[in-house]
Protein backbone atom coordinates (compact mmCIF):
# COMPACT_ATOMS: atom_id res chain seq x y z
CA UNK A 1 0.00 0.00 0.00
CA UNK A 2 1.48 3.35 -1.06
CA UNK A 3 1.77 6.21 1.38
CA UNK A 4 -0.74 8.61 -0.20
CA UNK A 5 -3.88 6.39 0.09
CA UNK A 6 -2.80 5.41 3.60
CA UNK A 7 -2.35 9.07 4.55
CA UNK A 8 -5.77 10.06 3.18
CA UNK A 9 -7.49 7.16 4.97
CA UNK A 10 -5.70 8.02 8.22
CA UNK A 11 -6.71 11.67 7.87
CA UNK A 12 -10.39 10.76 7.45
CA UNK A 13 -10.22 8.44 10.45
CA UNK A 14 -8.49 11.07 12.60
CA UNK A 15 -11.06 13.72 11.62
CA UNK A 16 -13.94 11.35 12.48
CA UNK A 17 -12.38 10.50 15.84
CA UNK A 18 -11.81 14.15 16.79
CA UNK A 19 -15.39 15.01 15.83
CA UNK A 20 -16.66 12.09 17.95
CA UNK A 21 -14.75 13.34 21.01
CA UNK A 22 -15.82 16.96 20.52
CA UNK A 23 -19.45 16.76 19.38
CA UNK A 24 -22.46 15.61 21.32
CA UNK A 25 -25.18 16.97 23.59
CA UNK A 26 -22.34 18.87 25.33
CA UNK A 27 -19.93 20.30 22.78
CA UNK A 28 -16.30 20.33 23.93
CA UNK A 29 -13.66 22.46 22.14
CA UNK A 30 -10.85 20.47 20.54
CA UNK A 31 -8.31 22.17 22.79
CA UNK A 32 -10.11 20.85 25.86
CA UNK A 33 -10.36 17.40 24.27
CA UNK A 34 -6.60 17.38 23.72
CA UNK A 35 -5.98 18.56 27.30
CA UNK A 36 -8.24 15.79 28.67
CA UNK A 37 -6.46 13.13 26.61
CA UNK A 38 -3.01 14.35 27.65
CA UNK A 39 -4.12 14.57 31.28
CA UNK A 40 -5.38 11.00 31.02
CA UNK A 41 -1.91 9.70 30.11
CA UNK A 42 -0.32 11.44 33.08
CA UNK A 43 0.82 14.78 31.64
CA UNK A 44 0.25 17.94 33.66
CA UNK A 45 -2.55 19.62 31.69
CA UNK A 46 -5.30 21.55 33.40
CA UNK A 47 -8.82 20.34 32.62
CA UNK A 48 -12.04 20.50 34.64
CA UNK A 49 -13.46 17.30 36.10
CA UNK A 50 -16.64 17.39 34.00
CA UNK A 51 -14.76 17.60 30.71
CA UNK A 52 -12.35 14.89 31.83
CA UNK A 53 -15.24 12.58 32.78
CA UNK A 54 -17.08 13.12 29.48
CA UNK A 55 -14.01 12.60 27.30
CA UNK A 56 -12.17 9.84 29.18
CA UNK A 57 -15.05 7.82 30.60
CA UNK A 58 -17.82 8.26 28.00
CA UNK A 59 -16.71 9.42 24.58
CA UNK A 60 -13.25 7.87 24.29
CA UNK A 61 -14.28 4.24 24.94
CA UNK A 62 -17.34 4.75 22.73
CA UNK A 63 -15.23 6.18 19.91
CA UNK A 64 -12.72 3.32 20.19
CA UNK A 65 -15.54 0.76 20.20
CA UNK A 66 -17.11 2.35 17.11
CA UNK A 67 -13.75 2.34 15.32
CA UNK A 68 -13.11 -1.28 16.30
CA UNK A 69 -16.54 -2.45 15.12
CA UNK A 70 -16.46 -0.55 11.82
CA UNK A 71 -12.88 -1.49 11.03
CA UNK A 72 -13.47 -5.16 11.81
CA UNK A 73 -16.68 -5.41 9.78
CA UNK A 74 -15.09 -3.75 6.74
CA UNK A 75 -11.95 -5.86 7.08
CA UNK A 76 -13.98 -9.07 7.23
CA UNK A 77 -16.21 -7.89 4.37
CA UNK A 78 -13.21 -7.24 2.11
CA UNK A 79 -11.76 -10.66 2.96
CA UNK A 80 -14.99 -12.58 2.39
CA UNK A 81 -15.74 -10.77 -0.87
CA UNK A 82 -12.32 -11.84 -2.11
CA UNK A 83 -12.78 -15.37 -0.81
CA UNK A 84 -16.14 -15.84 -2.54
CA UNK A 85 -15.17 -13.70 -5.54
CA UNK A 86 -18.55 -12.08 -4.95
CA UNK A 87 -18.93 -8.34 -4.26
CA UNK A 88 -22.19 -8.98 -2.38
CA UNK A 89 -20.57 -11.12 0.30
CA UNK A 90 -20.39 -9.85 3.87
CA UNK A 91 -20.22 -11.48 7.33
CA UNK A 92 -23.96 -12.18 7.24
CA UNK A 93 -23.51 -14.49 4.25
CA UNK A 94 -21.65 -17.03 6.39
CA UNK A 95 -24.24 -17.02 9.15
CA UNK A 96 -21.80 -15.29 11.53
CA UNK A 97 -24.07 -12.30 12.18
CA UNK A 98 -27.11 -14.54 12.53
CA UNK A 99 -25.30 -16.77 15.03
CA UNK A 100 -24.21 -13.80 17.12
CA UNK A 101 -27.74 -12.40 16.99
CA UNK A 102 -29.28 -15.69 18.10
CA UNK A 103 -26.81 -16.00 20.98
CA UNK A 104 -27.43 -12.46 22.20
CA UNK A 105 -31.23 -12.67 21.84
CA UNK A 106 -31.25 -16.00 23.69
CA UNK A 107 -29.21 -14.39 26.49
CA UNK A 108 -31.71 -11.52 26.77
CA UNK A 109 -34.63 -13.95 26.70
CA UNK A 110 -33.16 -16.03 29.53
CA UNK A 111 -32.33 -13.01 31.68
CA UNK A 112 -28.83 -11.80 30.76
CA UNK A 113 -29.46 -8.44 32.44
CA UNK A 114 -29.66 -10.19 35.82
CA UNK A 115 -26.44 -12.16 35.27
CA UNK A 116 -23.91 -9.38 34.73
CA UNK A 117 -22.74 -7.09 31.95
CA UNK A 118 -20.38 -9.61 30.29
CA UNK A 119 -23.02 -12.31 29.68
CA UNK A 120 -24.62 -10.69 26.62
CA UNK A 121 -21.36 -10.14 24.67
CA UNK A 122 -20.11 -13.61 25.59
CA UNK A 123 -23.36 -15.20 24.44
CA UNK A 124 -23.23 -13.34 21.13
CA UNK A 125 -19.58 -14.29 20.64
CA UNK A 126 -20.32 -17.96 21.38
CA UNK A 127 -23.19 -17.89 18.88
CA UNK A 128 -20.96 -16.44 16.15
CA UNK A 129 -18.22 -19.02 16.65
CA UNK A 130 -20.74 -21.87 16.79
CA UNK A 131 -22.22 -20.66 13.49
CA UNK A 132 -18.77 -20.46 11.87
CA UNK A 133 -17.85 -24.01 12.90
CA UNK A 134 -21.27 -25.33 11.85
CA UNK A 135 -20.87 -23.75 8.40
CA UNK A 136 -17.38 -25.26 8.13
CA UNK A 137 -18.74 -28.74 8.89
CA UNK A 138 -21.77 -28.42 6.59
CA UNK A 139 -19.75 -27.12 3.66
CA UNK A 140 -17.12 -29.89 3.59
CA UNK A 141 -17.28 -32.27 0.66
CA UNK A 142 -14.70 -35.09 0.79
CA UNK A 143 -12.37 -32.94 2.87
CA UNK A 144 -12.72 -29.94 0.56
CA UNK A 145 -14.79 -26.79 1.01
CA UNK A 146 -16.20 -25.65 -2.36
CA UNK A 147 -17.04 -21.95 -2.37
CA UNK A 148 -20.60 -22.63 -3.56
CA UNK A 149 -21.14 -25.12 -0.73
CA UNK A 150 -19.72 -22.66 1.80
CA UNK A 151 -22.01 -19.91 0.54
CA UNK A 152 -25.13 -22.08 0.55
CA UNK A 153 -24.34 -23.46 4.01
CA UNK A 154 -23.90 -19.93 5.35
CA UNK A 155 -27.19 -18.76 3.87
CA UNK A 156 -29.00 -21.80 5.27
CA UNK A 157 -27.55 -21.28 8.75
CA UNK A 158 -28.34 -17.55 8.63
CA UNK A 159 -31.96 -18.38 7.78
CA UNK A 160 -32.17 -20.93 10.59
CA UNK A 161 -30.68 -18.45 13.08
CA UNK A 162 -33.20 -15.80 12.02
CA UNK A 163 -36.07 -18.28 12.41
CA UNK A 164 -34.98 -19.28 15.92
CA UNK A 165 -34.45 -15.62 16.80
CA UNK A 166 -37.99 -14.94 15.60
CA UNK A 167 -39.35 -17.67 17.87
CA UNK A 168 -37.60 -16.11 20.88
CA UNK A 169 -38.90 -12.65 19.97
CA UNK A 170 -42.44 -14.01 19.64
CA UNK A 171 -42.20 -15.61 23.09
CA UNK A 172 -40.69 -12.52 24.79
CA UNK A 173 -42.49 -10.25 27.21
CA UNK A 174 -42.63 -6.46 26.78
CA UNK A 175 -39.38 -5.75 28.64
CA UNK A 176 -37.45 -8.45 26.80
CA UNK A 177 -38.93 -7.30 23.49
CA UNK A 178 -37.74 -3.74 24.10
CA UNK A 179 -34.21 -4.90 24.98
CA UNK A 180 -34.06 -7.22 21.97
CA UNK A 181 -35.29 -4.53 19.59
CA UNK A 182 -32.70 -2.03 20.80
CA UNK A 183 -29.93 -4.61 20.44
CA UNK A 184 -31.06 -5.62 16.93
CA UNK A 185 -30.91 -2.00 15.74
CA UNK A 186 -27.21 -1.80 16.64
CA UNK A 187 -25.83 0.67 19.15
CA UNK A 188 -22.65 1.77 20.88
CA UNK A 189 -24.57 3.23 23.82
CA UNK A 190 -23.34 0.49 26.15
CA UNK A 191 -19.68 1.22 25.42
CA UNK A 192 -17.31 1.01 28.36
CA UNK A 193 -13.67 0.23 28.97
CA UNK A 194 -14.65 -3.20 30.30
CA UNK A 195 -16.60 -4.11 27.16
CA UNK A 196 -13.85 -2.77 24.95
CA UNK A 197 -11.25 -4.86 26.74
CA UNK A 198 -13.54 -7.89 26.47
CA UNK A 199 -13.50 -7.88 22.65
CA UNK A 200 -10.12 -6.23 22.00
CA UNK A 201 -7.96 -9.41 22.04
CA UNK A 202 -10.20 -11.22 19.53
CA UNK A 203 -10.64 -8.20 17.24
CA UNK A 204 -6.90 -7.44 17.37
CA UNK A 205 -5.96 -11.03 16.56
CA UNK A 206 -8.36 -11.11 13.63
CA UNK A 207 -7.31 -7.68 12.33
CA UNK A 208 -3.62 -8.64 12.45
CA UNK A 209 -4.15 -12.02 10.76
CA UNK A 210 -6.54 -11.16 7.89
CA UNK A 211 -4.06 -8.98 5.91
CA UNK A 212 -1.77 -12.02 5.61
CA UNK A 213 -4.41 -13.62 3.36
CA UNK A 214 -4.06 -10.82 0.78
CA UNK A 215 -1.68 -12.72 -1.55
CA UNK A 216 -3.90 -15.80 -1.53
CA UNK A 217 -7.05 -13.74 -2.17
CA UNK A 218 -5.36 -12.00 -5.11
CA UNK A 219 -4.49 -15.42 -6.55
CA UNK A 220 -8.08 -16.64 -6.02
CA UNK A 221 -9.27 -13.87 -8.35
CA UNK A 222 -7.82 -16.04 -11.15
CA UNK A 223 -9.74 -19.13 -9.96
CA UNK A 224 -9.11 -21.90 -7.44
CA UNK A 225 -7.19 -24.15 -9.83
CA UNK A 226 -4.94 -21.30 -10.95
CA UNK A 227 -4.34 -20.25 -7.34
CA UNK A 228 -3.32 -23.82 -6.54
CA UNK A 229 -0.84 -23.79 -9.43
CA UNK A 230 0.66 -20.62 -7.93
CA UNK A 231 1.36 -22.48 -4.69
CA UNK A 232 -1.62 -21.22 -2.65
CA UNK A 233 -3.07 -23.84 -0.25
CA UNK A 234 -6.63 -23.04 -1.30
CA UNK A 235 -8.55 -25.25 1.14
CA UNK A 236 -6.46 -24.11 4.10
CA UNK A 237 -6.89 -20.50 3.01
CA UNK A 238 -10.68 -20.81 2.87
CA UNK A 239 -10.94 -22.53 6.24
CA UNK A 240 -8.61 -20.14 8.05
CA UNK A 241 -10.11 -17.01 6.45
CA UNK A 242 -13.60 -18.00 7.57
CA UNK A 243 -12.52 -18.85 11.13
CA UNK A 244 -10.39 -15.72 11.58
CA UNK A 245 -13.10 -13.46 10.13
CA UNK A 246 -15.69 -15.10 12.39
CA UNK A 247 -13.48 -14.54 15.42
CA UNK A 248 -13.34 -10.76 14.87
CA UNK A 249 -16.89 -10.27 13.62
CA UNK A 250 -18.37 -12.38 16.38
CA UNK A 251 -16.55 -10.32 18.97
CA UNK A 252 -17.70 -6.92 17.68
CA UNK A 253 -21.27 -7.93 16.83
CA UNK A 254 -21.70 -9.45 20.28
CA UNK A 255 -21.11 -6.03 21.86
CA UNK A 256 -22.60 -3.60 19.33
CA UNK A 257 -25.34 -5.64 17.68
CA UNK A 258 -25.70 -6.10 13.92
CA UNK A 259 -24.46 -2.79 12.44
CA UNK A 260 -25.50 -3.07 8.82
CA UNK A 261 -23.91 -2.15 5.48
CA UNK A 262 -20.40 -1.34 6.77
CA UNK A 263 -18.97 -4.72 5.77
CA UNK A 264 -20.70 -4.54 2.38
CA UNK A 265 -20.37 -0.91 1.28
CA UNK A 266 -16.89 0.08 2.47
CA UNK A 267 -14.96 -2.62 0.55
CA UNK A 268 -16.96 -1.66 -2.56
CA UNK A 269 -16.00 1.99 -2.16
CA UNK A 270 -12.31 1.21 -1.66
CA UNK A 271 -12.31 -1.21 -4.60
CA UNK A 272 -13.82 1.48 -6.86
CA UNK A 273 -11.27 4.11 -5.85
CA UNK A 274 -8.09 2.10 -5.24
CA UNK A 275 -8.47 -1.10 -7.27
CA UNK A 276 -9.08 -4.75 -6.37
CA UNK A 277 -5.62 -5.70 -5.05
CA UNK A 278 -6.11 -7.03 -1.53
CA UNK A 279 -2.76 -5.84 -0.18
CA UNK A 280 -4.13 -2.31 -0.51
CA UNK A 281 -7.84 -3.09 -0.23
CA UNK A 282 -7.80 -4.84 3.16
CA UNK A 283 -6.00 -2.18 5.27
CA UNK A 284 -7.76 0.71 3.51
CA UNK A 285 -11.16 -0.95 4.06
CA UNK A 286 -10.35 -1.26 7.77
CA UNK A 287 -9.44 2.45 8.04
CA UNK A 288 -12.45 3.70 6.08
CA UNK A 289 -14.78 1.27 7.87
CA UNK A 290 -13.60 2.62 11.22
CA UNK A 291 -14.05 6.22 10.01
CA UNK A 292 -17.57 5.52 8.70
CA UNK A 293 -18.61 3.80 11.92
CA UNK A 294 -17.27 6.61 14.12
CA UNK A 295 -18.89 9.29 11.93
CA UNK A 296 -22.23 7.42 11.90
CA UNK A 297 -22.18 7.16 15.69
CA UNK A 298 -21.45 10.87 16.01
CA UNK A 299 -24.46 11.61 13.79
CA UNK A 300 -26.56 9.20 15.84
CA UNK A 301 -25.71 11.18 18.99
CA UNK A 302 -26.30 14.69 17.64
CA UNK A 303 -29.19 14.41 15.16
CA UNK A 304 -31.90 14.04 17.81
CA UNK A 305 -29.93 15.23 20.89
CA UNK A 306 -30.30 14.82 23.83
CA UNK A 307 -31.74 11.46 22.70
CA UNK A 308 -29.81 9.32 20.23
CA UNK A 309 -30.55 7.12 17.26
CA UNK A 310 -29.37 3.51 17.01
CA UNK A 311 -26.21 3.58 14.91
CA UNK A 312 -27.54 0.75 12.75
CA UNK A 313 -30.24 3.09 11.42
CA UNK A 314 -27.63 5.68 10.44
CA UNK A 315 -25.34 3.19 8.67
CA UNK A 316 -28.37 1.80 6.82
CA UNK A 317 -29.40 5.32 5.78
CA UNK A 318 -25.88 5.91 4.44
CA UNK A 319 -25.36 2.46 2.94
CA UNK A 320 -28.69 1.87 1.19
CA UNK A 321 -28.41 4.84 -1.25
CA UNK A 322 -24.82 3.87 -2.02
CA UNK A 323 -25.90 0.29 -2.67
CA UNK A 324 -28.63 1.60 -5.02
CA UNK A 325 -25.95 3.61 -6.80
CA UNK A 326 -23.86 0.46 -7.28
CA UNK A 327 -26.85 -1.38 -8.74
CA UNK A 328 -27.55 1.49 -11.15
CA UNK A 329 -23.88 1.62 -12.12
CA UNK A 330 -23.82 -2.12 -12.81
CA UNK A 331 -26.97 -1.87 -14.95
CA UNK A 332 -25.36 0.86 -17.04
CA UNK A 333 -22.21 -1.25 -17.47
CA UNK A 334 -24.22 -4.26 -18.64
CA UNK A 335 -26.27 -2.13 -21.04
CA UNK A 336 -23.18 -0.56 -22.61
Amino acid sequence: MTMRPAFVASAWLLAACLAALSLGPSRIPLGDVAAALLHGIGLDFSVDDRTLAIVASLRLPRMLLAATVGGMLALAGATLQGLFRNPLADPGVLGITGGATLGAVAAIFFGASAMGGAVLPLAGFAGALAAAFAVDRLARVDGRIPVASLLLSGIALESLSRALTGVLIYASDDRQLRDITLWLLGSYAGASWDRLMLIAPFALLSACALPFFARGLDALMLGEREAGHLGIPVETLKRLAVIVAALGVGAVVSVAGPVGFVGLVVPHLVRLTHGPGHRRLIPLAAAYGAALSVAADTLARILVAPAELPVGLVTAAIGAPFFAFLIRREKRRLAA
